[in-house]
């Protein structure tokens, strides 16, 4: 179970740090002279809709897995007969259900939201107009 908690840890982080440089690499893109600009934003939008789409299918095969490993823990509580031992398990088993769950949704969230959502506000994408903007003089 420890083994796959860390794997479960190091998906994540690895998945943050990937999300952290894909908003650092959009964010050099703005900066960019506009004569190239629109070139460069093209090609790293492409660059990141391609990345988004293998980061989901990697999610998609990890959830589906630990679902499997879900689905054998639970037939594995049947058999087991010391009532301390049952009680653990299952506790275990209620544990891993929840976060697989959680993650389904994240996933069906993301699958929904699309690769544009890294390309909001504050994402890499053109800020949003300041209040002040907004007001007629």
């Amino acid at each position: 179970m420890r083994f796959r908690s860390l794997l479960l840890a190091v998906l994540f982080t690895v998945t943050s740090l990937a999300w952290a440089q894909e908003v650092s690499a959009s964010s050099q893109v703005a900066a960019s002279p506009s004569g190239s600009a629109d070139q460069a934003h093209s090609q790293g939008r492409h660059e990141m809709m391609e990345m988004h789409k293998q980061q989901m299918e990697a999610m998609k095969a990890d959830v589906e897995t630990m679902k499997s490993s879900l689905a054998q823990m639970k037939a594995n509580v049947l058999t087991i007969k010391e009532p301390n031992e049952l009680a653990r398990w299952r506790n275990n088993v209620d544990m891993w259900e929840t976060l697989v769950s959680h993650m389904d949704r994240m996933l069906k969230q993301m699958e929904s939201m699309g690769p544009d959502m890294m390309h909001g506000p504050g994402m890499g994408g053109p800020p949003s107009p300041s209040p002040a903007e907004g007001k007629p003089r």
